[in-house]
């Protein structure tokens, strides 16, 4: 954090372009290529939670941008963003929340949640850790889509690292809320597998999710622990998932020897539990 309290952008120039209106272009652009599903569940209601992955834009952006583009009839309604990733350069025992009143991009400045940092606070596996945001990417990458997709809103950043899907779920049950609150979990799925034997494990890993059934590792997606915590949460919720993307680095990057998996999912109440 800075003097000022706002986390500064740490990958932009390497994750996603620098430049802002660089950035806004390339954004916008993979938004407009989506086509967004007309089916009953998706007509009106808002997507309570979503699954995106994190990987540079060139790789994963296509496939975060089908999970973006389902709030744009909902960006005035959407005020808060609780956002779970997991860490991937300092180790942390719980759920780890910085201190300061901000997080930045080359889109500007987002305002943090001070209130429901500070109720998070009070339960025991929720810490303030600095460090675990500082250079981490799984969130940041997520910010300049939710500026570019939502009008003002706050966020609550959670940086995950050794915890039970009891305790995610216990956070996120805790900042719930609304129609106001989207839950945001950032996670890529298999690592570094050949192109075909990872199209394989990845469909096994968006059936898992798509059935609401805990995933066994980390081997599965790298944010299997907040994935985790939202399943518990969204079988207690009767939460209905759908597959909005699944595809790999071999698909938008070229090279199918050593792949990387990405999925993205929309999770919906019911109208009855939405009202």
């Amino acid at each position: 954090m800075n003097a000022q309290g706002t986390r500064p952008a740490a990958v932009a120039g390497m994750f996603y372009p620098g430049e802002p209106r660089t950035l806004a272009g390339d954004i916008d652009a993979m938004l407009a290529g989506i086509t967004v599903p007309s089916e009953p569940t998706f007509a009106g209601l808002p997507p309570k939670a979503l699954i995106a992955p994190h990987a540079g834009y060139i790789y994963s952006g296509p496939i975060a941008a089908s999970a973006y583009a389902l709030l744009a009839p909902h960006a005035a309604t959407i005020r808060r963003v609780v956002l779970l990733g997991p860490c991937h350069r300092v180790a942390v025992r719980g759920l780890a929340v910085p201190n300061g009143d901000a997080f930045a991009t080359p889109l500007g400045k987002i305002p943090l949640d001070r209130d429901a940092i500070a109720a998070a606070l009070r339960l025991p596996q929720v810490v303030r850790h600095d460090a675990a945001h500082a250079e981490e990417h799984s969130l940041e990458v997520q910010l300049p889509f939710l500026q570019r997709v939502l009008d003002d809103f706050s966020l609550v950043p959670f940086a995950v690292g050794y915890a039970t899907p009891d305790e995610v779920a216990e956070v996120i049950e805790l900042l719930w809320g609304g129609p106001e609150t989207l839950i945001v979990v950032s996670s890529d799925l298999s690592h570094y597998h050949p192109y075909a034997d990872a199209r394989q494990r990845d469909s096994h890993t968006a059936d898992a999710i798509l059935h609401l059934r805990l995933l066994a590792d980390h081997d599965m997606a790298c944010g299997a622990t907040p994935i985790n915590g939202l399943l518990e949460l969204a079988r207690d919720r009767g939460l209905a998932p759908r597959l909005l993307d699944l595809r790999n680095s071999g698909d938008t990057a070229g090279d199918k020897s050593r792949v990387v998996g990405y999925a993205s999912f929309a999770f919906y109440e019911s109208e009855a539990g939405h009202a």
